[in-house]
């Protein structure tokens, strides 16, 4: 996953939203979220078949939800490297930072969100920092967290999101009811993958196709946790809620 938007308003029915693009090859196999993993039977996520972690991983019995993203720096050795899409299972399990050495994975920002609050910590290879994310909207990409306006697309995101109406909390509204304004910034907001802008992007890399392959909503609130997915962004009518109980 290459961009994660996060709002945070503590006085909010929902004091926090998340959207989540994953970008990877076209060609690496995956499944759309469930509970995937016996032994983390209270996560929702989707599961990456190449590695058998996720991107995203929801908790809704404690109102959480953790993330993570590739970041950049020194590779994991390879003789102890470890998959990065262990730790957003870990991180919304445990409710903190995962009981791990992180000298076993490659550069990483982990985002743990939760009725608290939302923390980020990164991992350059060679030590970890940890933010607590203040009120407002905020952007994450491969390279953290895009603060000022430094970063072009980033701050015309960070702008978009950040005038759109705050969705509130109907447990059976609709995808498109429910958040609004959000799922068309959610969907690309009708930009082209090659605009510097877009949320959703779609290049050739050596020959091969990455590209947004998914993209993630989820609301926090009292009321419980609301997970829309879209698998096919290039078709916004894809988009479906995930039960997040029972």
């Amino acid at each position: 996953m290459c961009t994660l938007i996060v709002s945070v308003m503590p006085e909010s029915p929902l004091p926090v939203l998340l959207a989540a693009v994953r970008d990877e090859f076209v060609t690496r196999p995956w499944m759309s979220p469930a509970r995937h993993w016996p032994e983390h039977p209270g996560l929702i996520g989707g599961r990456d078949l190449q590695a058998g972690g996720t991107w995203f991983a929801a908790d809704p019995r404690h109102r959480r939800a953790a993330a993570v993203l590739n970041g950049r720096g020194a590779l994991a050795p390879q003789g102890i490297r470890r998959s990065r899409g262990e730790l957003p299972l870990l991180a919304a399990a445990e409710g903190g930072w995962p009981r791990v050495d992180p000298r076993a994975y490659d550069p990483f920002h982990l985002v743990l969100a939760g009725l608290d609050g939302v923390r980020l910590w990164s991992w350059d290879g060679r030590r970890v920092t940890e933010d607590k994310l203040p009120d407002g909207v905020h952007v994450l990409v491969n390279s953290g967290w895009a603060r000022g306006h430094g970063d072009p697309r980033a701050s015309w995101l960070r702008d978009r999101f950040a005038a759109a109406a705050r969705p509130v909390w109907r447990a059976e509204a609709s995808p498109a009811r429910f958040w609004g304004e959000w799922l068309d910034l959610a969907s690309g907001a009708g930009l082209p993958p090659d605009d510097p802008r877009s949320l959703l992007i779609r290049r050739t890399v050596g020959g091969r196709v990455f590209a947004s392959l998914s993209v993630t909503l989820v609301g926090l609130g009292e009321e419980g946790v609301r997970y829309d997915f879209c698998p096919c962004p290039e078709d916004p009518g894809s988009w479906h809620q995930v039960r997040a109980t029972g």
